[in-house]
């Protein structure tokens, strides 16, 4: 059985992105298809003082480019993002352990592409703070064909999946069918159920950026993203 997720790079995404990542054998980003406007391509939310404040990266208005070819021509925005997050977590628990890495990020290296900056944070947040295993590919790697369903059922193909993860948003367009006809088991992502932590500033959001819990949770935060599931299951015996 080979699982695979097949999904945009996101921008920081929230922790339900790493709950995918942590589900399967292999993880593909899907980067060579259309940018879309106002998404969380470029922009994921945190908790602040004032209330819940996006971090938008700036990449211009035009939708006439793939998620891969979006250029990043502000040089500006990394450290105010940088700023932001020293403002709103600073006095959380677990800001020093992870202070480096993201000051070093955010100030010492020059972003050009979003694709490479969401891609390279995932993949780092994913092996060093939360010891996910996760194979990590590109779509553009396998040059995937045809359009829609159609692309993504090829792409699956290609890297021999038997069992294909989805975000449950993707239940009013996919067709199950289709998947089974080729061998592929086709599973919707539940993120119900999450348990909250001590989160700043309430009231509690789940929907925030994954920086949130690690700040406020540290090394302990895969317990809250998929830990959780494991100590409910029932004994055997």
């Amino acid at each position: 059985m080979k699982k695979v997720a097949v999904i945009q790079s996101n921008y920081i995404p929230w922790k339900g992105y790493f709950d995918i990542i942590h589900d399967v054998d292999q993880f593909i980003f899907y980067d060579d298809v259309q940018y879309t406007k106002n998404s969380w391509r470029n922009r994921n939310k945190i908790k602040t003082v004032h209330g819940p404040q996006w971090l938008t990266v700036p990449v211009g208005s035009s939708e006439q480019r793939l998620i891969c070819e979006v250029e990043l021509q502000n040089s500006h925005w990394p450290k105010k993002h940088w700023a932001t997050l020293q403002q709103a977590y600073s006095k959380t628990p677990y800001f020093n352990l992870y202070c480096s890495f993201f000051e070093h990020l955010f100030t010492q290296v020059n972003w050009t592409n979003l694709s490479e900056l969401n891609q390279y944070l995932i993949k780092s947040i994913s092996s060093e703070f939360l010891g996910i295993k996760t194979e990590f590919r590109d779509s553009r790697e396998f040059s995937p064909a045809g359009k829609k369903q159609d692309r993504l059922l090829d792409l699956l193909q290609k890297v021999e999946a038997t069992v294909y993860v989805s975000g449950p948003a993707a239940q009013d367009y996919l067709d199950e069918q289709r998947f089974i006809n080729v061998g592929i088991e086709l599973i919707y992502k539940d993120y119900s159920g999450y348990p909250e932590y001590k989160q700043q500033f309430p009231p509690f959001d789940h929907a925030v950026s994954i920086l949130d819990l690690l700040f406020n949770c540290g090394p302990a935060a895969p317990d809250y993203i998929w830990g959780w599931r494991e100590r409910a299951l029932p004994v055997e015996g």
